[in-house]
């Protein structure tokens, strides 16, 4: 499994963030591979899903999220984009693409530019549907509480809601398409 080498090649196996992260990653991945079963129409690749979910939050440990045992000197905001750099040093192209455009639900170049946020300024929206089911797996799972127990699909509108109504239609037309 490429995930597991990657993952215990930047966290230490057992510890409190392996832990945090993986357990989060499984959830994630568990319920983007259902959306993939109970939509076959949308011809997702189940394989790169099941690796992507796992990486899709690699970037963690940079972040200064001490609630997860991450230390690192950027804001949390920035996991995407450093998780996105770190794949793609170790060749992982299409997997740098989801760890980049997963966060919220996708950061527009005039969200960041007008929230001024601290991130790159490019697009970092989903583009393939495999992106976009990633995406929409993860709203529901939080790193800082109950790590495998979903969130409802309210508390995680309400929760999106101070990030603007974008947010919050491009997760209503998830909903649609994948629930």
């Amino acid at each position: 499994m490429i995930a597991s080498s990657i993952i215990d090649k930047y966290y230490q196996p057992g510890s409190k963030g392996w832990t945090i992260l993986t357990e989060h990653s499984k959830a994630v991945r568990d319920l983007a591979l259902e959306v993939i079963t109970k939509h076959p129409e949308l011809h997702a690749d189940a394989s790169f899903v099941s690796e992507a979910a796992m990486l899709h939050d690699i970037g963690i440990f940079m972040t200064n999220a001490a609630e997860l045992e991450c230390f690192g000197p950027h804001p949390y905001i920035c996991h995407g984009y450093l998780g996105r750099e770190l794949l793609d040093k170790e060749g992982l192209h299409d997997y740098a693409l989801v760890c980049e455009r997963h966060t919220g639900a996708g950061l527009s170049l005039g969200q960041i530019i007008d929230q001024k946020l601290p991130v790159p300024g490019r697009d970092m929206l989903p583009v393939s549907v495999e992106e976009e089911i990633i995406c929409f797996a993860d709203k529901f799972f939080s790193k800082s509480r109950e790590l495998t127990k979903a969130k409802s699909i309210k508390k995680i509108r309400s929760s999106m809601e101070k990030h603007g109504q974008n947010q919050i239609i491009r997760f209503n037309n998830w909903c649609e398409r994948f629930l």
